[in-house]
């Protein structure tokens, strides 16, 4: 089996030690002084990593990359990762915070000096407070990842971690999901023989066991960003697992399908990388 490996990130997304998961990991900069409420937060981006699926450093680098565009003031992101239910391994939160909204203009001058220049330090911080605590996050989540896991609850996770990207208060939400995209579970499994191929699947019959079973999500709105569909273990070596075009489209058909179903749109399949970057 092939051995996982650690995330190497950019210089801004290092860190220290992992510290303990805390839902808002980014301490707020408004208090009783400012005398005002920050305004609603216009993103949040969730980083869903399925830890059924093992990337390589040039792909958790993709990730990475991607998620750095966003913070910045008014965003918020989530950190989850993913597993296989079957086999004791849940949905989890391992980061989430928000980037604040900066004090409006005309509401500055009404703010006494010393609390606006405490609030535009700490401001001024919360972007990098932020990336730090992301790059603990991504290194845990791709750290913990296992090819051999025997089973890929895609479906059922995507239906759970759906319920919080919906309740976002964010007026946009993006989700960048870091997956095969492989479903190996009680309900279907989109692997060939033996595990080492992509089945070519039949995504309408796909689509109508998903929603027999009750595996339809509700994502709110969300655009929704994957990267490494199809990818298999031991990729790349002499002999390696081939993916012909046929299979992969009808993988990504029938991902395009459940979700638009789920109430999100695909913006783009990566297989296994992104092409264009995410949009905010």
């Amino acid at each position: 089996m092939k051995k996982t490996v650690l995330l190497t990130l950019a210089a801004a997304l290092a860190s220290g030690p992992a510290a303990a998961w805390v839902e808002d990991a980014v301490p707020s900069c408004y208090d009783a002084k400012i005398g005002v409420a920050p305004a609603s937060v216009g993103t949040e981006l969730f980083v869903l990593i399925d830890q059924t699926t093992v990337f390589d450093p040039t792909l958790q680098q993709q990730v990475a990359d991607n998620i750095r565009p966003f913070m910045t003031a008014g965003h918020a992101y989530s950190v989850l990762s993913f597993s296989a239910f079957s086999q004791g391994r849940y949905a989890q939160v391992l980061s989430a915070g928000t980037i604040e909204p900066l004090i409006a203009p005309a509401a500055r001058d009404d703010i006494p000096k010393a609390a606006l220049a405490k609030f535009d330090s700490c401001a001024k911080r919360q972007p990098n407070v932020a990336m730090q605590a992301i790059g603990n996050a991504l290194r845990a989540g791709f750290g913990g990842a296992n090819a051999s896991l025997g089973k890929s609850d895609v479906l059922a996770s995507l239906k759970a971690i759906s319920a919080r990207v919906k309740k976002s208060p964010a007026r946009q939400r993006v989700v960048l999901l870091a997956s095969d995209m492989l479903e190996n579970s009680s309900v279907t499994s989109f692997y060939g023989a033996r595990g080492e191929s992509v089945r070519q699947i039949d995504p309408a019959k796909e689509l109508r066991d998903a929603v027999d079973h009750e595996l339809i999500a509700d994502f709110g709105g969300a655009r929704i960003y994957v990267i490494g569909a199809g990818l298999l273990a031991e990729e790349g070596k002499k002999g390696g697992k081939y993916r012909d075009p046929k299979t992969m489209r009808a993988l990504t058909n029938f991902w395009n399908s459940y979700f638009q179903k789920s109430n999100a749109t695909v913006v783009e399949i990566g297989q296994p990388a992104l092409l264009t970057p995410l949009s905010r």
